[in-house]
């Protein structure tokens, strides 16, 4: 299913997109990684610089069959604490980047009958865990553009999905952003699995392109963890 297709995976360089990347192109995908600091390279956070990379890429190819929205960035900050001017330049880079790819694909996949779309939140979007409110809303954020676009088109046969991943063994926590007297237990407490290989993302990833399923988390005994009530 997977040989000959063309595949854009952002955040590429590294976690999640590497894994994504590299399992993909072993399905036969011909594979366009991007990120700050990889074979292709462009700022998620400027929409010139994602408007290049995917007219570039279709230029190329003359299609664009996948889209893997990996690039982000995390903010563990308390509410009281969150600074503003920090959230929005996250925001810029986990929700509005991710947009923006979206809409220049869309068209793309549209024309040449379908596609999959594949947006990569965080398990922190379903729930309500101390000082990680700002990038939680965020992540549902995605989540929801996520969701809705699904909707807005299957009738184009382009699927639009959301992964909900634990915490993975990457550089991610060594990048967030730390707000003022942090002190985050992410998993919640309690004696939890360790932190999942990110190669268990891209298999969900593949599964989701496949299979054109909406959500999917990473690990079934998260939905047990959810707070929001």
């Amino acid at each position: 299913m997977m040989k000959g297709k063309v595949a854009i995976v952002t955040g590429a360089s590294g976690g999640i997109g590497k894994a994504t990347a590299k399992l993909l192109a072993q399905k036969g995908a011909i594979v366009v990684g991007v990120s700050r600091h990889g074979p292709v390279i462009a700022d998620m956070t400027k929409p010139a610089d994602i408007k290049k990379f995917i007219s570039q890429t279709f230029q190329h190819f003359k299609r664009v069959d996948i889209l893997v929205n990996n690039a982000g960035r995390g903010y563990d900050a308390a509410i009281e604490y969150t600074d503003i001017k920090e959230l929005q330049k996250i925001y810029t880079l986990d929700v509005a980047g991710p947009l923006i790819a979206m809409q220049q694909v869309i068209p793309i996949m549209r024309k040449q009958g379908g596609g999959a779309i594949v947006n990569i939140s965080s398990a922190t979007a379903l729930m309500s865990l101390p000082n990680m409110g700002g990038y939680s809303s965020l992540k549902r954020a995605l989540a929801g553009l996520s969701l809705t676009a699904n909707e807005e088109l299957k009738k184009d046969h382009i699927s639009v999905s959301v992964i909900y991943p634990y915490i993975t063994k990457t550089d991610f926590e060594k990048n967030t952003v730390k707000g003022k007297e942090i002190s985050v237990d992410w998993a919640g407490g309690g004696n939890l699995p360790q932190p999942d290989p990110p190669e268990h993302i891209a298999k969900l990833v593949v599964k989701a392109i496949e299979i054109g399923t909406p959500s999917l988390v990473a690990h079934e005994w998260i939905k047990k963890l959810v707070i929001n009530k």
